[in-house]
């Protein structure tokens, strides 16, 4: 008989609607992340190749209006405009967790946090030493942040294509980990990398995105109505001078996720419906099949051939963003959760082993998405040092994609052989019969995702 998961166990079996939920979330970021590795080669190749000056030209033609600083390049729409999306789908998402996912548990909650901030401030303590052993001067520290962000897309991608038979508590605390540290990256990115704030155009956004917020809690989904809204929120927040991808996250975390006593007769979606999981459903292709390559297409093309890649590879920062990827972030998830079972109930899940929290650890060193950005940031989008945090961000989320293999690719081996006591359905009601034993037991399952009657 299986023996019912313990709830404070770190990684342990996600419940059964969390599952699914988990298994629709990594098809489409396994699509979205082979997309995203193609346009960031195909953005390669052209940028290295006898025609890179078309590259360059193309990145740097300019589109928009002047009112706003909404006359920006196609690199930068990219960077500003197609992110918001992806931001959105992570707010989406983040709220989902804590409101009704697994992550409402405290206990559960707690791991995958502790080990997102360690996973941040690592990497950026690791950047900061090796710059300043290097000798970098000038400008060089301010991309500390650089190295501190996971890419979802790529690292579930990855992690699909070396763990198809790893446990799904260790996808889930993947994926959660991932979203959390976008979540922070985002807060340092509207703190740390703000200029020519405006504090009464900040003020203004929030007139639409209240409206916004209003609509969708009553289940008003109209787009006619909600997209001018989101549009506005976007447009305001860029032009006060904080990054216009966190309009992307707010208007995320003010879309519904629990039901509410009543909604209006005008509304699209009954009092129950999860509106929060619904536009995740539908935007979540977009951003993963679209907004995220079509930025990575204009990130990723940095020259690696002639004077310009012997610079990079002379500049610490470069070296202090690999370190960073590929030793900082291994240091922060592991230290993280060894402090979240040292200090907290929670322990090991008897399922798995030390060596699967480290292929996991090393897999969260694949950073490109908000990486790129911080980069861009940090050092002024097609400036010489943007070129070498490019580059440098490519290494490095390579160096830990091929560790991870090494580490993970055994393990998956070995789980295979459990995957059919998993996947077994003897009363073929579309319930695996592990979960249902466990709901018996008292183990958790459906009954740890019920509906609370709260908008």
């Amino acid at each position: 008989m299986t023996q019912p998961p313990v709830r404070n166990q770190l990684f342990s079996r996600p419940s059964w609607s969390e599952t699914t939920a988990l298994k629709d979330a990594l098809r489409t970021e396994t699509v979205g992340g082979a997309l995203l590795l193609g346009a960031a080669m195909v953005a390669l190749i052209w940028a290295n190749s006898p025609w890179h000056e078309s590259y360059a030209a193309l990145r740097a033609y300019e589109v928009g209006v002047d009112w706003g600083h909404l006359k920006l390049s196609l690199g930068h729409w990219a960077g500003d405009g197609l992110l918001a999306i992806f931001f959105f789908v992570a707010g989406l998402e983040l709220k989902r967790e804590f409101l009704v996912g697994d992550l409402k548990d405290r206990t559960r909650a707690a791991v995958p946090i502790v080990a997102a901030f360690c996973g941040v401030i690592m990497p950026a303590v690791v950047f900061l030493l090796v710059v300043k052993v290097g000798g970098a001067g000038g400008d060089a520290t301010r991309g500390w942040a650089i190295p501190s962000a996971t890419d979802i897309a790529f690292a579930l991608a990855v992690l699909a294509i070396l763990g198809s038979h790893l446990p799904s508590g260790l996808r889930s605390f993947l994926l959660t980990l991932a979203v959390v540290d976008d979540l922070i990256a985002i807060v340092i990115i509207a703190i740390g990398y703000t200029s020519d704030f405006s504090g009464t155009k900040l003020l203004l956004a929030l007139i639409p995105l209240t409206a916004f917020t209003l609509l969708v809690q009553r289940r008003i989904t109209y787009a006619v109505l909600l997209v001018p809204l989101a549009l506005s929120t976007w447009a305001l927040v860029h032009a006060s001078g904080v990054h216009a991808t966190v309009a992307g996250v707010a208007l995320g975390l003010a879309v519904p996720v629990k039901p509410r006593a009543s909604v209006p007769s005008m509304s699209v979606h009954g009092r129950e419906i999860d509106v929060a999981h619904v536009f995740e459903h539908r935007l979540r292709p977009l951003s993963a099949g679209i907004a995220v390559p079509v930025f990575a297409f204009f990130a990723a093309g940095v020259r690696v051939v002639g004077g310009e890649a012997g610079a990079a590879w002379a500049d610490p920062v470069l070296w202090g963003v690999i370190a960073g990827l590929v030793v900082g972030k291994v240091i922060g998830v592991l230290g993280g959760t060894y402090l979240a079972a040292r200090f907290t109930k929670a322990h090991l899940d008897p399922q798995l082993s030390r060596t699967d929290i480290f292929g996991l650890s090393l897999l969260t060193g694949i950073g490109f998405t908000v990486s790129l950005l911080i980069g861009e940031l940090a050092y002024g989008t097609g400036s010489p040092r943007d070129d070498h945090v490019k580059l440098a961000v490519l290494c490095g989320s390579l160096i830990a994609a091929l560790l991870a293999a090494i580490v993970l690719v055994p393990r998956n081996a070995y789980y295979r052989a459990q995957e059919a006591r998993e996947l077994a359905d003897s009363d073929q009601d579309g319930i695996p019969d592990v979960y249902e034993t466990e709901a018996a037991e008292g183990g958790g399952g459906e009954q740890s995702t019920g509906r609370e009657p709260l908008s």
